[in-house]
């Protein structure tokens, strides 16, 4: 049966033919003590499985978890907690370097705020909680090393939808006595003394802009729906998860009839027949059968998972090396 308690390596002292085996120092542990509305573990994602019909899951906000995890100096990929509007309290059993980066969740250490983007030390008894969104929707917990737990299929990434991954292995949520277990002691050389970069972007605000790599279909599109697509705001609507992000705005209509159902990359903006377009992340299906007018860039995924219900966003094409360039530089600055 799995169970909700992570896996701690430790080496124990035994005495062998009169010897005394050195202990290790014991990786620290984080108690959940008040759960949100979402906190879940997740990392990069699963990827090579989609043709078993898993999904990808994963960090909607990857950047964040990201930087993060760079602030300790694990690797940026590493499992880490998304915290999803706040409401997460947690209490230390030792003293623990953690690092948080993303949305502002007005996050408190022992009542006294917390940077938003930032390494911290959290001693034995102390309490990090967070209230509501100031600024985007989700911040990312990194512990020393990335989060200890059994991995599946190569992800502690947590999928409610197919019950798969987070701690107890079946993508269930963080819950009140939930021990998250860091994988390492602490961090290693100067990543105590790491400071994110002052050029960061903002949290996503009104007219922010999504890079969109448009896709063999668009041609179906009629011209005015395609200006449209481009040239008129678009708001983010209430109907938003990790699966996908429905928005509201000028209606496009699509000439193609009926479609194959097809695979769905992440980031696909799929057009329904009520001409609302759905943008689909990373708990999305794994195929589908809408017309789509591309896919968001990797960049753009990331900022539209910290878009607010009633966002104004914008659509902009770019061609797919301008988007792999500008992904291939954000890795760089975690090298």
């Amino acid at each position: 049966m799995a169970t909700r308690t992570t896996t701690q390596h430790v080496t124990t002292a035994t005495a062998q033919s009169g010897t005394q085996k050195p202990t290790h120092p014991t990786p620290g542990a984080l108690v959940v003590e008040r759960t949100g509305p979402l906190a879940l573990v997740q990392d990069a994602g699963r990827f090579g499985c989609r043709h078993l019909g898993v999904t990808q899951g994963g960090a909607l906000d990857w950047i964040s978890l990201g930087w993060a995890n760079w602030l300790l100096g694990n690797a940026p990929d590493a499992a880490g907690i998304e915290i999803a509007i706040g409401g997460l309290a947690l209490k230390a059993e030792r003293t623990l370097r953690l690092a948080i980066a993303g949305a502002d969740l007005g996050a408190t250490r022992d009542g006294e705020p917390l940077a938003a983007n930032g390494s911290f030390t959290l001693e034995r008894g102390q309490v990090l909680a967070f209230d509501q969104p100031r600024a985007g929707l989700r911040a990312y917990l990194a512990l020393p090393g990335g989060l200890e737990a059994a991995p599946f299929m190569g992800s502690l990434s947590t999928v409610a939808r197919e019950q798969l991954g987070g701690l107890d292995g079946r993508g269930g949520a963080l819950r009140v006595g939930d021990r998250l277990m860091a994988a390492s002691p602490a961090p290693q050389g100067d990543e105590q003394a790491r400071e994110l970069p002052s050029s960061l972007p903002p949290m996503p605000a009104d007219d922010t802009v999504l890079e969109l790599v448009t896709g063999a279909q668009i041609a179906h599109f009629d011209g005015a729906s395609l200006f449209a697509a481009f040239n008129r705001p678009w708001q983010v609507d209430s109907r938003a998860d990790r699966m996908g992000v429905r928005l509201t705005g000028p209606v496009l209509r699509c000439q193609s009839g009926g479609m194959v159902s097809e695979g769905i990359p992440l980031g696909a903006v799929q057009v329904p027949p009520d001409g609302q377009p759905i943008i689909l992340l990373n708990d999305r299906q794994t195929i589908g059968g809408y017309p789509r007018l591309g896919a968001l860039s990797p960049i753009a995924c990331a900022r539209l998972g910290q878009c607010a219900p009633g966002t104004t966003i914008r659509l902009s094409p770019v061609t797919p090396h301008q988007a792999r360039t500008r992904y291939l530089r954000q890795l760089a600055l975690w090298r």
